[in-house]
């Protein structure tokens, strides 16, 4: 199977805590409850974009190349995933002949909103995130996704001021 490029609108911002946050999250996914996902990300030095290997800890795994502009607010991310089950050998391989990036290890607690998913990220290191991705079908409308995105940061109260640009590899790389 050929893995297809994905499009969505991204949003990141820092929370105080995903405690705090959980309430309005699950109220906009209908009172559902997360779903807990532990991921390991690598990152490797490439030309185009970025590359991480997502490590879910049991056995699996998935290269993700994506690209996406380093602006805070809403910003088109495109992607292409591909599933692994040996990401510890693929991560090996991969440092050994791209080099290594970066690491980011996380606890994601994940609720989807209609075509959005709402991540509650607790990065080690860093602290708690919020991370939108409203997901385009081929032929959405971008503006469309970016007007979904601005109004769930208006619901869940983010301001504005709390809005981040980049990836969680680069706030651990100024830290």
């Amino acid at each position: 199977m050929t893995p297809i490029a994905a499009r969505n609108i991204e949003i990141k911002a820092r929370i105080e805590s995903i405690d705090a946050l959980l309430p309005r999250a699950r109220a906009l996914a209908g009172g559902a409850e997360p779903v807990l996902i532990v991921q390991d990300d690598s990152f490797f030095a490439c030309p185009h974009g970025r590359l991480k290997l997502r490590d879910f800890g049991d056995g699996s795994g998935e290269l993700i190349q994506y690209e996406r502009a380093d602006a805070n607010g809403p910003k088109t991310s495109t992607y292409v995933r591909s599933p692994t089950a040996a990401p510890a050998s693929l991560r090996e391989a991969l440092s050994r002949a791209l080099g290594p990036a970066g690491r980011v290890r996380k606890r994601r607690w994940l609720l989807l909103a209609g075509r959005t998913r709402i991540h509650l990220d607790r990065v080690e290191g860093l602290g708690d995130f919020l991370e939108l991705e409203v997901v385009l079908a081929e032929g959405d409308d971008e503006a469309g996704g970016h007007a979904e995105a601005q109004a769930l940061l208006r619901s869940l109260g983010i301001p504005a001021e709390a809005l981040l640009s980049g990836a969680y590899v680069d706030l651990l790389a100024r830290a």
